[in-house]
């Protein structure tokens, strides 16, 4: 059993759950250990020549009566506590789940997907070790462990305190152990969580690895981390077995002692008075309840070093669940449910959390509900982040941000998100289908003419009707089995269908040719005339016919016009289209 503050409360909300198992717990314990007295008996019975087949009837019926409530005891206790370690295992990871979907983007710049994954999987298999195997061994070995003593000082009371040395002993060794168990298991893991991350980005990557020719360095580089991972793991192995050893021999020599001596007291207490005498059966006995002493000794270390590991993965799972939710609604008042198209900025700068260095300074643009606009500048000049900023991605200084004039750091988050569709700069879909990719972006499943509708718009229609499943085709982990500029058309469509009444795309023409991003272009000009759009393109051709351009620079918006007056006064606008037309020139030679 394991205790901390995000875990606390399953103990109450299965609170019902436990005291079911922890009653058929202690029936169990109570009528296993009749077995020992009625075997005893019976050998005395046998002894002494006393036995009837009577005895042996009512025996036989007394045991079988045992058996039968043992096992529908032990099917109870491990319903109840086994299957709702799973319900808790479950609910932990429903919550780190949800929690995943609130942590803002520096969380995931900052690690990575594989190590994540550990959480999910190793660290909680840990934590429903402790809630189902923890409170089995707490409350199993305490009572099992307290009746056979009691069962066995009834017997020899001499025998009985002697009996429980090891007892003293084990939780000496389980305390040294398992302090050096913990942070062993701590580093096992970490190396796991390492390992882990280079898999996912080598299977992720895996067409760069074998275009640049680099399977046999990762197949090292993977050896390495697979080695430490090994003798991390022996190591913890050694001392894990080490204390099983020193347990399992300390035992071993106690039965031994207790066979010896038990065997002494049955020669020397023979001919003496019957409540005086230690028989064969009570020996029988003894051996028995001993043996039944043995699975709580046992269950000490076995505890300790379960314990030890649930700790070291609640420890990585806390720290997880602490992370602070920087991208909140807390400061939502405001009660709209639409936004009509309206941005504008007002003197925004913005640095990224842990950064030194601002990355958009002093922005005062605004874009008026019904624009298409388009933003051109450098690689690295703070394009995206901009963007980033309108869907609430980062958290912004208030009176800064303003959407259809409400301060966006007042608005709640799913107003924002809801108004506003965007195609982002890394193109990501799903393993689905064409159809459940393009109707990701709605609330419920859309008809397939309402897909083809929008398909059309982003003119993928024709390239998916050549496959040979059409929108039914299922789409490889990020979309592999399609080219580039096929994964962007769909991103389009996703977006498009969302019908919203902001639509952003982030250099997301780049893949397709100057005549399909035409046909896009016109398909927007059309479709979306009264409704805020806007283009973020490296090609100058992307955005030339736009209603206004702004050129950024070094994090800064250094002009706002249309095509033709920033030729006439935007220097930097104007080394873009000489560039882009001398590459244009260039290719055509």
């Amino acid at each position: 059993m394991i205790f901390g503050r995000h875990i606390n409360k399953y103990y109450l909300k299965y609170l019902h759950f436990f005291l079911l198992g922890l009653i058929a717990l202690l029936v169990v314990d109570y009528f296993q250990l009749l077995i020992p007295e009625y075997s005893g008996d019976i050998i005395d019975l046998l002894e002494q020549g006393k036995m009837t087949r009577e005895i042996i009837v009512e025996y036989v019926i007394k045991i079988g009566l045992i058996a039968i409530i043992i096992v529908i005891g032990r099917f109870t206790w491990r319903y109840s506590i086994f299957g709702t370690s799973r319900k808790i295992e479950h609910d932990i990871r429903n919550q780190m789940f949800q929690h995943a979907l609130k942590l803002d983007q520096t969380f995931y710049n900052d690690n990575k997907v594989g190590g994540l994954m550990a959480y999910f999987t190793n660290d909680l298999e840990m934590i429903r070790q402790a809630f189902g195997h923890g409170f089995l061994i707490v409350v199993d070995a305490s009572f099992l462990g307290v009746l056979a003593f009691y069962k066995m000082t009834q017997l020899d009371l001499r025998l009985s305190l002697i009996s429980i040395i090891p007892l003293f002993l084990i939780a000496s060794y389980g305390f040294i152990i398992g302090r050096i168990i913990r942070p062993k298991f701590r580093r096992m893991q970490e190396v796991y969580e390492r390992m882990s991350d280079f898999t996912n980005e080598n299977f992720s990557g895996i067409s760069v690895i074998k275009a640049f020719v680099k399977q046999e360095i990762e197949f090292r580089e993977f050896c390495k981390i697979n080695e430490e991972y090994k003798q991390k793991n022996i190591d913890f192995v050694k001392v894990s077995t080490l204390m099983h050893i020193i347990i399992g021999a300390t035992i071993t020599l106690m039965i031994i002692f207790i066979i010896s001596y038990g065997s002494y007291l049955v020669i020397n207490t023979r001919g003496l008075e019957e409540d005086l005498r230690f028989t064969i059966g009570h020996l029988s006995q003894f051996i028995s309840y001993f043996t039944s002493l043995i699975w709580p000794m046992m269950a000490i270390g076995q505890f300790i070093t379960m314990r030890s590991q649930a700790m070291a993965s609640l420890t990585r799972i806390n720290n997880y669940l602490n992370e602070e939710i920087r991208v909140n609604d807390n400061k939502a008042d405001y009660s709209i449910d639409k936004i009509e198209g309206k941005i504008e900025f007002k003197n925004l700068s913005f640095t990224y959390p842990k950064d030194k260095h601002p990355v958009l300074k002093d922005i005062n643009f605004t874009i008026n509900k019904g624009e298409m606009v388009g933003i051109i500048g450098r690689t690295g000049c703070g394009k995206t982040t901009l963007v980033d900023l309108i869907m609430r991605i980062y958290n912004v200084d208030e009176d800064s941000l303003f959407l259809d004039d409400h301060d966006i750091m007042k608005l709640p988050l799913s107003v924002v998100r809801t108004n506003i569709a965007i195609v982002p700069q890394d193109t990501y879909l799903f393993s689905k289908t064409v159809k459940e990719n393009i109707g990701f972006a709605l609330d419920r499943v859309p008809s397939l003419d309402e897909v083809i509708k929008y398909a059309k718009q982003a003119d993928i229609h024709e390239n998916v009707m050549e496959f040979e499943d059409k929108y039914d085709t299922l789409l490889g982990e990020r979309g592999v089995t399609v080219s580039g500029g096929q994964k962007q058309r769909i991103s389009i469509a996703r977006a498009l269908i969302k019908e919203s009444n902001i639509l952003i795309l982030d250099n997301s023409v780049s893949a397709v040719d100057t005549k399909t991003e035409e046909i896009i272009l016109n398909q927007l000009r059309e479709t979306r005339k009264g409704r805020t759009t806007i283009i973020i393109a490296h090609r100058v051709s992307t955005i030339k016919d736009l209603d206004k351009i702004a050129v950024m620079d070094d994090g800064r918006i250094i002009d706002v016009g249309s095509h033709n007056e920033l030729l006439n006064r935007c220097e930097l606008y104007q080394d873009i289209v000489t560039r882009q037309k001398l590459e244009e020139e260039i290719g055509e030679v």
